[in-house]
């Protein structure tokens, strides 16, 4: 049984929550109207996995999340508001040890709950199987060890990346118009922070990421990375040039395609898909990059997340010629995503998140 504390000071959403859950034969639910109440109950209870309100009385969500993360670490699910401010308060909870969020209905509440109630129980259930590291966050952890080991460690069988076997050399960059493509989904904020922060502003590559999310939080997304990142980082809605040095970020509730224009790579924003399952479409993006730029000048990385976009594009990619990189399961919030990529033989390198930018900077001579 999957032991879930629903925290929010809405009777009405506690209600509809709690309801969607007990339906659900392998759920034991508990309730807590405020962040001191869920505090109350964290050691009592013994949550597996925690859905959890921004704001609340007496003890607000961040604040309560940040607690939970330092005296019991779990699973936590952020219910969150579709306003700017809410995306933004969303992002910083991911960046406390959230591991994924639902946006909150809008308009008739109780009629909305409908609608998302399949969404919701999927994101819970996944979290369920989170790994939670304690106290120190990704980030800081990610940032402490490349401190202590240097920024461009060797890459050596044993201390480095695992590589598939018959695989070819590490990679080498191939021009000047390749790209690396990037695909991640629950748990993936923190690794996009992992990933791209120890990265010089001088990547000779772009970098587009396709991080399954709605529109109205990617834009907080890529404003919250370009703030810590030596590189740009935008939000694509609109067609742009794409350029060295700078990460382009899927708008959500679209795909995001690459085309050439008169000799020049091109990145949209692109109806979502019925095609594809989960959007931005990691598939999607590395299909439409594949038809405009030679394999061999694409890096794909599929990091954490649940499902498997992007495996079976990325495994294309792999036996054409390009190199991929999936996130190894040690490191992983969530596998599936990564897993499926590597069950299905379309990895060269299964390397752990602290590993992945020290595996390009080196490939590309970075300084």
């Amino acid at each position: 049984m999957i032991r879930l504390l629903v925290v929010d000071d809405s009777a009405l959403m506690r209600r509809l929550i709690g309801g969607i859950f007990e339906a659900e034969s392998d759920f034991v639910v508990e309730i807590a109207r405020n962040g001191a109440e869920a505090m109350a109950k964290l050691h009592v209870f013994e949550p597996d996995v925690i859905t959890l309100d921004i704001h609340m009385p007496e003890m607000d969500g961040l604040a309560c999340l940040d607690r939970i993360m330092i005296e019991r670490p779990c699973p936590v699910v952020m219910v969150s508001q579709r306003t700017e401010s809410g995306a933004a308060e969303t992002m910083q909870a991911l960046e406390l040890g959230a591991v994924d969020f639902v946006p909150k209905p809008e308009g008739a509440v109780s009629l909305d709950i409908d609608s998302l109630a399949p969404r919701l129980i999927e994101k819970v259930r996944a979290a369920a199987q989170a790994r939670i590291r304690p106290t120190l966050r990704l980030a800081e952890r990610v940032r402490a060890k490349v401190g202590r080991q240097g920024a461009r460690p060797a890459l050596r069988r044993g201390s480095a990346p695992t590589r598939a076997e018959g695989t070819r050399a590490p990679l080498r960059p191939l021009g000047s118009d390749g790209l690396v493509l990037v695909g991640t989904s629950t748990g993936g904020p923190q690794a996009l922070d992992a990933l791209l922060t120890p990265l010089p502003a001088d990547f000779p590559w772009p970098i587009l990421v396709a991080q399954h999310m709605p529109s109205s939080f990617t834009g907080a997304l890529a404003r919250r990375l370009d703030k810590a990142c030596a590189l740009q980082v935008v939000e694509v809605s609109a067609p742009t040039s794409l350029a060295a040095g700078t990460v382009y970020v899927a708008r959500g509730d679209a795909d995001m395609i690459v085309r050439r224009q008169r000799g020049v790579l091109i990145a949209s924003a692109a109806p979502a898909a019925s095609t594809f399952r989960w959007h931005p479409s990691v598939d999607r993006l590395v299909q439409s990059a594949m038809t405009v730029v030679p394999p061999e000048r694409l890096v794909g990385i599929l990091m954490t997340g649940m499902g498997n976009d992007g495996a079976a594009t990325l495994t294309e990619l792999h036996r054409n010629g390009g190199y991929v990189i999936a996130e190894a399961e040690e490191s992983a919030i969530v596998w599936g995503m990564p897993g499926e990529l590597v069950k299905s033989g379309g990895a060269d390198a299964v390397v752990p998140l602290t590993r992945i930018a020290a595996c390009l900077v080196e490939a590309f001579g970075c300084r």
